[in-house]
């Protein structure tokens, strides 16, 4: 049974979403504030991680920025600001979906589960291993290396960069930029000027040819 950590200060949400994704079949841990969520991810070592970013005290963009500091766990993001600038700036930092307040509960049940299948998916991945010029993706062991040098990417930037291998894969949300951002700044010498991740004006991204 998948682990789930819900960061929430309101208790009417914390409890609505812990119902949902219990009822889900999850095992779900609480957290109020974002020191209780640090404490709890690493006691408990959560498959995923539902992230208020509206936290009091420790908001939750540290909470990720700390999280990923030390942990490739998946965040789904949970925000009611107009702005999308916390959004971004989540994505850029790590995490892999987000919700917007006011959202429907089986959507956010949704979302996880989607999440969850494209880290497993990443993980299951093949014996194969691809390399373009000094660029090394090994699937099966989710380790890239730039010119000997490993490189750390979470789960869905994993899946992204294996996804758009040799081929064109269309941009359609502002998710994927952020992560095709959060890719080239770990990947690329000048990520202004990118060598491996490339843009397909008019379709989306993708990986140079060998």
């Amino acid at each position: 049974m998948k682990l789930i950590l819900v960061v929430e200060d309101e208790a009417k949400i914390a409890r609505l979403v812990r119902d949902y994704l219990e009822h889900a079949g999850f095992q779900v841990l609480v957290a109020g504030d974002g020191d209780a969520a640090l404490a709890n991810a690493r006691r408990s070592r959560p498959d995923l991680v539902v992230l208020d970013l509206g936290l009091p005290g420790r908001d939750g963009l540290d909470v990720a920025r700390t999280l990923r500091r030390t942990s490739e766990v998946p965040i789904v993001m949970l925000t009611a600001r107009g702005d999308e600038t916390d959004r971004v700036v989540g994505l850029e930092l790590g995490a892999d979906d987000y919700v917007v307040k006011p959202f429907g509960p089986k959507e956010l049940v949704a979302r996880v589960r989607a999440v969850l299948r494209r880290t497993e998916t990443a993980r299951a991945g093949g014996p194969e291993v691809l390399r373009v010029a000094d660029v090394e993706v090994d699937v099966a062991r989710m380790r890239v290396s730039v010119g000997g040098r490993p490189v750390e990417l979470t789960p869905t930037e994993f899946q992204l960069l294996d996804a758009v291998h040799g081929v064109a894969f269309e941009s359609y949300e502002r998710a994927v930029d952020a992560h095709v951002k959060n890719i080239r700044k770990k990947l690329e010498p000048a990520p202004g000027r990118p060598r491996y991740l490339l843009t397909v004006r008019g379709v989306g991204y993708r990986f140079a040819d060998a």
